[in-house]
C-alpha cells in the first residue's frame, strides 16, 4: 500500500473547479480526480469528495461545468479549494455567467465545458459523475495547467 500512496503522491493530475446548480442555488468546489473516459461519444468523469457541499447539491442537480486553469490561477484554486459553500457564497467573490442552462462559468478560466450529468458511480470517498459536454469555450492556452502540485499547500474546506 505504502508503493501505491507513494505513486499516486508523485502524480501531477490537472486541477478543475467544477461548477453546478440546482433551482436558484449554485456550487462549485476544486477537484483533483478527473478524467476523459469516452472519445465517441465524448465524456469526462469527475469525482466530488462526499464530505462537501458541491457533492451534495450535484447528486440533485442535472449538470456540471468543469473549468480548467492556468498554472497561475492560485486565487480561484483557493477560493473554490479552500472555502465552502456551507459557509461563503464563492460566486460573489468572482467573475461568472449563467451558461444557458444556468450552470455558473467563472470568467477566469482558461477553458470550460459543460453538459449533461449521464451516470454516477460510487468510488469510496467520492462518487464520480459522468458528463457528457455539449457546450465548451477555450479563452487562454491549455497546454500548461495548474496541477496537484501546484495547490498542496491549500487547507481544503472540508475533509477529503
Amino acid at each position: 500500500m505504502r508503493d501505491f500512496e507513494s505513486i499516486a503522491a508523485s502524480l501531477n493530475q490537472p486541477m478543475y473547479v467544477v461548477t453546478t446548480r440546482h433551482g436558484e442555488e449554485r456550487a462549485g468546489c476544486l477537484v483533483g480526480f478527473g478524467c476523459q473516459v469516452s472519445i465517441a461519444p465524448a465524456r469526462f468523469l469527475v469525482c466530488l469528495s462526499d464530505k462537501n457541499h458541491t457533492y451534495r447539491l450535484t447528486r440533485r442537480a442535472t449538470r456540471l461545468a468543469v473549468h480548467v486553469l492556468g498554472p497561475h490561477q492560485h486565487r480561484l484554486a483557493r477560493l473554490f479549494g479552500t472555502e465552502t459553500g456551507d459557509r461563503v457564497d464563492k460566486f460573489a467573490r468572482c467573475a461568472w455567467k449563467p451558461d444557458a442552462h444556468g450552470v455558473p462559468i467563472l470568467g477566469e478560466a482558461r477553458a470550460w465545458f459543460s453538459g449533461p450529468i449521464t451516470a454516477t458511480t460510487v468510488f469510496g470517498d467520492h462518487e464520480g459523475f459522468v458528463v457528457a459536454p455539449d457546450a465548451a469555450a477555450v479563452a487562454g492556452p491549455v497546454e500548461d495547467l495548474l496541477g496537484m502540485h501546484d495547490v498542496l499547500y491549500l487547507d481544503p474546506g472540508h475533509p477529503a
